[in-house]
């Protein structure tokens, strides 16, 4: 363990302790006597003296110093008792510290350094072993009462968690602490007498990754749009970064895409965030992620257990999962075996005598009549009880909607080797009858020609076999066992006879079919004749949707097509319909029912693949990142010789959309949509990567972007389902100069499950966990790209409306938006909806606005007549003035414009905006305001003159009338102003002489 810094003037006196490992700042000694054999005379001394010496006295056997180079003195910074944990510190010491020590001048600061740091670490492992924040909260109100301190941040800006690290300056490091908050990361160091002190925003945040640099090897990096920050030495890299990238991915979510991604519910609400809340959230989307859960599932209990595996004839070592509505079983290593009961599934759930051979076992037994057995539970007791009680409310819920059919059972039968693992067929009769207009796929009335009927015939048959086997041993449906065979068995591609089946078992949209009966039907009744705009682009991709496939060429194709588009459209308006959605629901209707189709296509667009398809594909487009970082870690030398991966990145995006459907032969596609349903994206991933590396040589050799796409292009035109593919036809002869060079032979081909197989050998590797914490760092650059694209219109909407410089409108912009943020960080939710939520589907200029408060914030800031105790009067006019639309908001383009007018128009114009600001409608009758802006007793009865710059001094009144007339004759005004009346034009002329503009020199007469 660390230890606060103490000095040791002989760092070996009377030879009592051996040097295990040195370097120039630091030094491993090991108490002589430990762990030696030979029973050395000085060893036994040394193992009396400490023996004899009272527990105060004794010292651990290992320890390690700071020395400094030319000095006597060191300093114990660690000791333990286990080797492994020494190791442990003095390799973090080494990977952190000894790199960055060098560039100290003074040796008196490399000591002040070190001891600074060690003191964080060593209050880092105290904060890290108690129990949780909120279990401690003198300690975490002492932390908070110093953030609020040194940054001074109002008390709602909530306090997450702080990290002892360091913050470089070119190559110096500053020791301190890192305070992350639900809006800001914050940094304050005190050393050597200076300090340092600063706060990001997470909406600035556009970048968050790890580096390695020549004195670090592993540092955090922040990237904003201004500049960049980077931090080392935490004593938990993993930890720090992982709560980092939360907390900007929650915030920019919250703040600059609140209505389009599905943001859980809990992290909605900021005052609900602590550290441990993004744990559970963090364990909870992984979850989702591996058994492609629905998303409104809440995870309950996480305990470690074996459930027994009868093909394996042994227990399986794992973590169970349970959420609302499942059970879900990981083994350790990922993809190894797996298993996802639904609750609906289960008839009860019992506990069994525990034995030495089986400890704490549960017994879950399900209606096919098979049961899983459940050893090792820690807390088994208050798990089954969590467990049955939301299984009797599952079942009372059934029973209220489902009375045909009691689901509980006074004797369950299950058992462990013999069961065959096939429903009843009675059962099956007994089955709710489904009202669908199709009752049947597609493909059973409408086949696509096939070169070689009679051969793929046989390896239909030959796949059935297969997977018949499969089942007796591994289980059939949705609670079946799911290992690296089955893995194998898909990468062969489903035989289509099972294809339907085998999608709606690996999507469960099985159990969601069965809890929902004559839910589609009802959604198609009441879906006809409404008519919206994702009606009018579904009648428009239609035909569009596998035009050479027979089934779609004929009115039952098009109108189960129609039916379970606009259904879904009418049961998610959120998203309702976005391209793709008709390739991915033609293909489910050629597999699967009608109804069965629907389920699929809610379990792609809800479950599989989360926010792709609303209204700007982001959810797409973050798997795009991921891809484009896959590429550089996973293939290298490709990413050498194209330093650019966006073309690449660009063309997968009909990769993700459209799981290949769009780019790769039918029936090729569709065994990598098999590989999707058992897979989950990870499959599209894999397949990726193995088509940039089978073309590898082909692409780095490539002369531009287009031939890149046109290899790729060929290279997937040419990937083959059969095992004997029919001839190629001959192509047109080409002259050797006009080959392009790099271009593989045409009539070379690949076949599929080749291609998958080699995706799965080569990339099978990537997990579930990497790419979703891939997707939380990535969602940080798309959102801030598309708050860039934001920016970028807004502005170009607005310039030619003003004259204000490109730099100083961007400036204007960034401080309206900050001031909009505010209210969302601080916010006491009085404010209007708008204020709530940023819309991203609104105009450019109207994504952001302020309301009256926020207004006068940005008034006293920016405008350059400030009239004293007056100013927030005229700031409330002119608020009223611009709020034209009287909802009580004020878009950009016409802050600007405003702006626009103070800053740099005509002095006529300046004095048209003060004159309208005296009547109606920006002075109302129920304006509520003490000013003597209001009350014309107060005004001065000396008049107002003007000098002018030849030194001739005008009436004011005089002038103002003049520049009224002016104004009246330009061709550009379209109507006179309104009249004024008497108490008006005392006050207008108060307020003139008040708000002097920098341009002329007021001066009262005398």
């Amino acid at each position: 363990m660390w230890l606060n810094p103490e000095e040791v003037l002989l760092k070996n006196a009377l030879k009592l302790w051996v040097t295990e490992k040195s370097n120039d700042f630091f030094i491993l000694q090991r108490r002589r006597g430990h762990g030696d054999s030979g029973g050395k005379f000085t060893g036994l001394l040394v193992g009396a003296l400490d023996t004899v010496l009272d527990s105060n006295a004794r010292v651990t056997p290992f320890r390690i110093l700071l020395q400094v180079p030319g000095s006597q003195v060191s300093w114990t910074i660690a000791c333990g008792a286990a080797v492994e944990d020494m190791n442990r510190h003095w390799d973090w010491l080494v990977q952190n510290l000894l790199h960055s020590l060098s560039v100290f001048e003074n040796k008196e600061d490399v000591a002040s350094f070190v001891k600074g740091k060690v003191k964080g670490l060593i209050a880092e492992e105290v904060r890290g072993k108690q129990a949780a924040q909120e279990e401690d909260p003198e300690k975490f109100r002492e932390v908070l009462l110093k953030f609020e301190l040194r940054f001074g941040l109002p008390s709602s800006e909530k306090l997450v968690t702080t990290y002892s690290c360091c913050c470089w300056k070119g190559r110096v490091p500053r020791h301190g602490w890192l305070y992350l908050s639900i809006n800001h990361m914050a940094f304050y160091s005190f050393l050597l007498g200076k300090e340092v002190k600063f706060v990001i925003p997470w909406a600035e945040v556009t970048r968050l990754e790890r580096v390695s640099t020549g004195l670090m090897t592993d540092m955090v990096r922040v990237t904003t749009r201004r500049r960049q920050r980077d931090f080392s030495m935490f004593l938990s890299m993993d930890e720090a970064f992982g709560v980092m990238g939360q907390l900007a991915d929650i915030a920019l979510q919250r703040l600059l895409d609140s209505g389009g991604l599905e943001l859980d519910q809990v992290l909605q609400q900021s005052s609900n965030i602590t550290k441990r809340v993004l744990e559970e959230q963090a364990l909870r989307a992984y979850v989702l992620a591996l058994f492609r859960l629905p998303r409104a599932e809440c995870l309950q209990e996480v305990a470690l257990c074996s459930v027994w595996t009868p093909h394996a004839r042994c227990h399986t070592a794992g973590t169970l999962y349970t959420t609302d509505s499942y059970l879900c079983f990981a083994s350790r290593e990922e993809g190894h075996c797996s298993l996802l009961i639904p609750l609906s599934e289960v008839i009860s759930i019992e506990k069994a005598e525990s034995t030495s051979l089986l400890p704490n076992p549960v017994i879950v037994s399900v209606r096919s009549k098979k049961a899983f057995q459940l050893i090792e539970l820690q807390d088994r007791d208050s798990l089954v009880d969590s467990l049955t009680s939301r299984l009797r409310a599952l079942q009372w819920k059934h029973s209220m909607f489902h009375s045909k059919k009691s689901l509980t059972s006074s004797s369950p039968y299950y058992t462990f080797y013999y069961d065959t693992m096939y429903c009843d067929g009675e059962e099956i009769e007994e089955r709710p009858l489904r009202h669908t207009v199709n009752t049947e796929a597609l493909i059973a009335y409408y086949h696509h020609s096939q070169p070689d009927s009679n051969n793929s015939t046989t390896m239909e048959q030959v796949k059935e076999r297969l997977w018949d086997d499969h089942f007796s041993a591994y289980g059939r449906g949705v609670h079946m066992f799911r290992t690296e065979k089955i893995q194998k068995l898909v990468a062969m591609g489903i035989p289509e006879s099972l294809r339907g089946e085998l999608w709606m078992t690996f999507s469960d949209s099985s159990s969601e079919l069965a809890s929902h009966p004559d839910y589609y039907s009802g959604l198609v009744t009441e879906s006809i004749g409404h008519s919206s705009l994702a009606t009018e682009e579904i009648e428009r991709d239609l035909h569009r949707s596998l035009p050479d496939h027979p089934a779609f060429q004929n009115v039952t194709g098009i109108a189960a097509l129609r039916r379970v588009l606009t259904a879904y459209a009418h049961r998610n308006p959120k998203i309702g319909y976005c391209q793709s959605m008709n390739i991915l629901a033609s293909v489910l209707l050629l597999y699967t029912k009608e109804e069965e189709a629907f389920w699929l296509l809610v379990a792609v667009c809800e479950r599989m693949l989360p926010d792709y398809f609303n209204r700007r594909v982001i959810g797409a487009q973050v798997d795009q990142s991921v891809f484009e970082e896959l590429i550089q870690e996973r293939l290298p030398e490709l990413a050498e010789h194209i330093p650019d991966l966006s073309p690449l990145s660009s063309l997968s995006l009909s990769w993700f959309l459209t799981l290949f459907l769009s780019v790769l032969p039918f029936r090729s596609a569709v065994c990598v949509v098999d590989c999707f349903f058992f897979h989950g994206i990870k499959a599209i991933f894999q397949l990726g990567l193995a088509v940039l590396d089978a073309n590898a040589a082909a692409l780095g050799a490539s002369a531009d972007d287009g031939q890149a796409l046109m290899i790729l292009t060929g290279f997937l035109d040419r990937v083959k389902y059969d095992e004997n593919p029919s001839p190629p036809a001959p192509h047109p002869p080409s002259s050797p100069s006009g080959e392009e060079e790099g271009s593989p032979p045409a009539e070379l081909h690949t076949l599929i499950t080749d291609l998958i197989t080699d995706s799965y050998e080569k990339f099978g590797d990537l997990t579930v966990r990497q790419i979703e914490r891939l997707r939380c760092r990535h969602r940080i650059q798309v959102l801030q790209a598309h708050e860039d694209i934001t920016k970028e219109n807004a502005l170009r909407v607005v310039t030619p409306d003003v004259s204000l410089s490109p730099e100083n409108l961007a400036d204007v912009y960034d401080l309206f938006k900050t001031e909009h943020f505010i209210n969302l960080y601080w916010g006491d939710g009085s404010t209007t909806v708008a204020l709530q939520h940023h819309d991203p589907g609104q105009p450019y200029v109207e994504q952001y606005r302020v309301d009256r408060a926020q207004f006068k914030n940005l008034y006293v800031l920016l405008v350059p007549w400030l009239c004293g105790f007056h100013t927030d009067t005229v700031a409330h006019r002119t608020f009223t003035l611009l709020d034209q639309d009287r909802d009580l908001l004020i878009t950009f383009r016409k802050f600007a414009g405003w702006l626009d007018t103070l800053y740099c128009e005509e002095l006529n114009e300046k004095i048209r905006l003060l004159y309208r600001l005296h009547i109606p409608p920006a002075l109302t009758e129920s304006e509520d305001d003490p000013s003597p802006l209001k009350s014309p007793l107060l005004s001065t009865t000396r008049p107002l003159h003007i000098e002018m710059p030849n030194e001739e001094i005008r009436d004011y009144q005089e002038q103002l009338k003049q520049m009224l007339k002016d104004l009246a004759q330009e061709k550009n005004v379209e109507k006179p102003l309104p009249l004024m009346n008497q108490v008006h034009t005392i006050t207008f002329e108060k307020d003139n002489h008040l708000c002097s503009t920098p341009p002329i020199s007021l001066a009262k007469g005398t």
